[in-house]
């Protein structure tokens, strides 16, 4: 493993999304050192991250959620100091995790996504209403982890304001979407390669930040169930989703199959979680890819631009 000289595991970070990505991070740290790489943490809400040119290290596993570690920052300046790095460039890392310019991209390639309108406190909800039905998913367009987002099934009371005041905390870029009925799947991407479709199933189809990461009540199913020729059209078409937003390395896309046999893809995630709970290793496990295994392939994809 001296192919990797001296590893950063960049973990933790400035956004909402830090205490999970210590988790991750941590996991990755783990793996790493169990297989004799040179693997070390870096906090760069604790340090800078020039500090990595000057401590010598070659190459970086990021394990950053969120702002500042998904949005392309981290990348470009990784790409300034000329240390090879995990996961997507700086355009497409940026591109997704807007969810809002991901949509564009979507729709104007012929991808699905769900219907929804850009707003602000002075919009008429009841136009949204007309326009997109009920229920709706109100939520913050450069967030993750599910942080900021509410879903609205009534409008008697100023629910849709509220739910725009609450997702307008973390951004003050805000999407209101149609909701998507249906049974709720991700894909995983390794290396230019869709793994085994994961199918979730979460306590009154609640897949909040609890549910998500910490709770035993969600259930995960991969092999997902659903027919072998559609999960390999799902798959594919989630390659396609993938390399549209420019994304490489590794990455995650979530999307809703409705009971008519169609989907919609809701977002892609270029640097999803590692932690316990988390997606990609179960389906890498599914797919006969250990946990440490995962780890080595997505460090050995690093790059510098």
């Amino acid at each position: 493993m001296s192919e990797f000289g001296k590893v950063a595991v960049l973990m933790g970070g400035p956004s909402s999304e830090r205490e999970i990505s210590f988790l991750s991070g941590n996991a990755v740290l783990a793996a790493l050192k169990s297989l004799g790489i040179d693997a070390h943490a870096f906090d760069p809400a604790a340090r800078s991250v020039y500090e990595l040119k000057h401590d010598g290290f070659d190459r970086v596993f990021i394990a950053l959620h969120g702002r500042f570690g998904e949005d392309g920052t981290v990348q470009g300046a990784l790409e300034v100091l000329g240390i090879p790095y995990t996961g997507s460039g700086v355009m497409a890392s940026a591109l997704a995790m807007d969810k809002w310019r991901t949509k564009l991209t979507w729709l104007a390639s012929g991808i699905p996504t769900p219907r929804y309108r850009i707003v602000d406190a002075a919009t008429d909800w009841w136009s949204i209403v007309a326009e997109l039905g009920l229920p709706v998913i109100v939520k913050p367009s450069r967030e993750g982890s599910t942080i900021g987002i509410t879903r609205v099934d009534k409008v008697d009371h100023g629910e849709l304001a509220g739910a725009y005041a609450a997702a307008a905390k973390h951004d003050d870029l805000v999407i209101v979407e149609e909701f998507v009925s249906g049974t709720e799947l991700t894909t995983s991407i390794l290396d230019d390669r869709a793994l085994p479709l994961i199918r979730i199933e979460a306590p009154q189809g609640n897949y909040d930040y609890h549910h998500k990461y910490f709770s035993d009540e969600t259930k995960y199913f991969c092999p997902c169930g659903i027919d072998t020729g559609l999960e390999r059209e799902i798959q594919q078409q989630s390659l396609d989703a993938f390399r549209i937003v420019g994304c490489s390395g590794w990455g995650r896309l979530d999307l809703i199959l409705m009971a008519n046999g169609r989907w919609s893809f809701l977002e892609v995630n270029t640097c999803p979680g590692m932690t316990g709970h988390s997606l990609v290793p179960m389906a890498a496990k599914q797919a006969g890819i250990s946990f440490a295994e995962l780890c080595v392939e997505i460090l050995r994809s690093a790059h510098v631009g």
